[in-house]
């Protein structure tokens, strides 16, 4: 049962990054395989935003679904 809310969380999240930033693709979300570091990268890559700031909104985004 955990891992199924977890990887509803994990959609959940993929779908606000894509929205939040628009260039990132499923293949570019998948790169990450779930480590929030590699996806910070990805995000990094695609967009030229700084590092801090991509950390400090997916932990935005991330805290949405704890409401």
């Amino acid at each position: 049962m955990a891992d199924l809310k977890n990887e509803g969380r994990i959609q959940k999240l993929k779908g606000k990054v894509q929205s939040t930033w628009g260039s990132i693709t499923d293949d570019d979300y998948d790169k990450a395989q779930g480590n929030r570091d590699q996806l910070v990268g990805v995000i990094k890559e695609k967009t030229g935003q700084a590092e801090e700031e991509i950390r400090r909104i997916l932990d935005g985004l991330d805290k949405e679904d704890d409401r």
